[in-house]
């Protein structure tokens, strides 16, 4: 009996491409039913991708520099050692397009990505000016996979009830990238909505990270019925948690895809750093742009829930 076939699918991070990149990798093992997938992510994602069905194994990408060439020689030997019949680089990067390279000399696997030289290029001109669903639906047709599912999350599944909510729930997401504050609509504004959400018998649920902590303070001062699980939630819970809701609130940040491919019904706020039609997650989604979150009011989100 002959072994089964080995493909490696790259996905770095982050938290929303990850999540947007769960369709095509559905796709992927439908194409190769009786393959062996691989997927190479960074730590924060390994555990996610560990429980998703279309999963076999999962490698943790340390991310060598070109300097640190003990650590490049290694996932060299461990790429080629691996004999993967093809590679389906989704992250096209620099980085994962370099990693086509470092294999060479010798015999290379198909690839699907933009590297010079790939089997199965992705070679629109104009693909960054695609949806990161649209273009790897594109990528993915030129190596001869045309059926892309949206993402999909039912497999992502925790026991919450230790957190002791009452239904009906809103999940308000007030963080996002530290380095980009712009992305933030103003923690006044939250603390208002969640106070305006618990007027209408809806327990507004503040999801982060630990150090968005002083949001969630902020929130729970002004809202004294809103529950803060900042720094409380694994990917699991929070999909599980949005299964359970009634809707939810954020900004243009990570947890607000996954919350959309679980299916809640979500309103999403961009401001001029991040353009929707680029990176918007897929689902049951209403998008707000204002060119800068400092001027969009209360009036005008509440107007658009979900």
């Amino acid at each position: 009996m002959s072994e089964r076939p080995r493909i490696l699918v790259i996905k770095l991070g982050a938290l929303g491409d990850v999540v947007l990149a769960l369709g095509p990798l559905a796709a992927i093992r439908r194409h190769h039913a009786d393959a062996h997938i691989t997927a190479l992510t960074t730590a924060p994602y390994a555990d996610l991708l560990s429980r998703s069905p279309d999963v076999d194994e999962v490698w943790i990408d340390a991310r060598p520099r070109l300097w640190q060439w003990r650590s490049a020689l290694a996932l060299r030997q461990r790429l080629r050692a691996a004999a993967f019949s093809r590679i389906y680089d989704l992250q096209t990067s620099d980085r994962s397009s370099f990693y086509f390279h470092l294999m060479r000399p010798g015999p290379l696997p198909e690839w699907s990505g933009i590297a010079r030289g790939s089997s199965h290029p992705h070679v629109n001109p104009w693909r960054d000016a695609l949806h990161t669903v649209e273009r790897q639906a594109e990528q993915l047709r030129a190596a001869g996979i045309t059926a892309i599912p949206p993402p999909d999350v039912s497999w992502l599944i925790a026991d919450v009830s230790r957190f002791g909510l009452t239904s009906p729930l809103a999940l308000l997401v007030p963080g996002g990238a530290a380095t980009r504050p712009r992305k933030r609509w103003p923690v006044e504004r939250f603390a208002s909505l969640a106070s305006l959400l618990a007027g209408r018998g809806i327990q507004p649920v503040v999801l982060g990270t630990a150090p968005e902590r002083p949001l969630a303070d902020a929130i729970r001062a002004a809202c004294s019925a809103a529950c803060d699980l900042v720094g409380a939630t694994a990917f699991a819970e929070i999909a599980t948690l949005a299964r359970q809701a009634r809707l939810a609130v954020g900004n243009d940040t990570g947890p607000m895809h996954l919350i959309a491919a679980a299916g809640c019904p979500s309103l999403v706020l961009f401001s001029s750093d991040s353009d929707p039609g680029l990176c918007a997650p897929r689902g049951r989604v209403a998008v707000l742009r204002q060119p800068d979150l400092a001027d969009l009011p209360l009036d005008r989100v509440a107007a658009a829930l979900p």
